[in-house]
């Protein structure tokens, strides 16, 4: 029997299906690992949390510019303009959120200096590593696919993760310690609705491809993120 081709409206919105599985696995694989469950439930002690902030830093303060070289790119090599603009203006509402971190990092006795100073976690590494590759020799978009899972991450973890530290962590200060976490929780919940219809309308398989295998990365890595002990 002759198979019957597919929905057209079906083939474009299958590799979506795709990037939000990368999203909910992240999720349910962070739901189980030690390190990150104690950060949800509020239970996580300070020199983990402060680990987490550090390591968060170390990665958060590349988006800008990874955002902005990735639209700029595209603009030059006249690819896709909707989603070169897209990076823009992600790499604009991204500015600013390692001082965040920064502030809430001060907040539990930690100067920049400090920060600065402090080992980067390996998967920390491959993530920025990977992300300036794609950024700068690869295919542009895929940082999107990062984003996406990150941006889901926040939207359905953080905001309880903020109650929950508050009430629950006994760390010293950390009303004043949890603007990272409350800002994306905040926030990301339109920018993944915004991301998913922008990207919606990505047609390339390659591009499309690209997307999956950085958000399938970051997947991979993101757990180790966390002290797991």
């Amino acid at each position: 029997m002759c198979k019957q081709p597919r929905n057209e409206q079906t083939t474009k919105t299958d590799w979506m299906d795709s990037l939000r599985h990368e999203a909910r696995m992240l999720v349910r694989e962070l739901d189980t690992a030690p390190g990150a469950r104690r950060l949800f439930e509020g239970r996580i002690h300070h020199d983990d949390y402060v680990y987490y902030l550090v390591q968060t830093y170390q990665y958060v303060r590349w988006s800008t510019e990874f955002l902005t070289e990735s639209g700029e790119r595209m603009k030059r090599e006249g690819q896709n303009t909707a989603l070169a603009d897209l990076l823009l203006q992600k790499s604009a509402e991204e500015d600013g959120h390692e001082r965040w971190l920064l502030a809430d990092l001060r907040n539990l006795g930690w100067t920049q200096e400090r920060v600065e100073r402090a080992p980067i976690c390996h998967a920390v590494s491959a993530y920025v590593e990977w992300n300036r590759f794609t950024t700068r020799s690869g295919t542009p978009t895929a940082f999107l696919g990062t984003a996406y899972v990150l941006e889901y991450l926040s939207v359905n973890r953080a905001p309880d993760s903020v109650d929950r530290l508050i009430a629950d962590s006994g760390i010293a200060n950390i009303h004043k310690a949890v603007t990272f976490l409350r800002g994306h929780g905040n926030a990301d919940g339109d920018h993944v609705a915004e991301l998913e219809s922008v990207l919606r309308t990505l047609t390339s398989p390659e591009e499309q491809a690209a997307l999956l295998m950085s958000a399938r990365m970051t997947r991979a890595v993101f757990p180790h993120f966390f002290r797991d002990r």
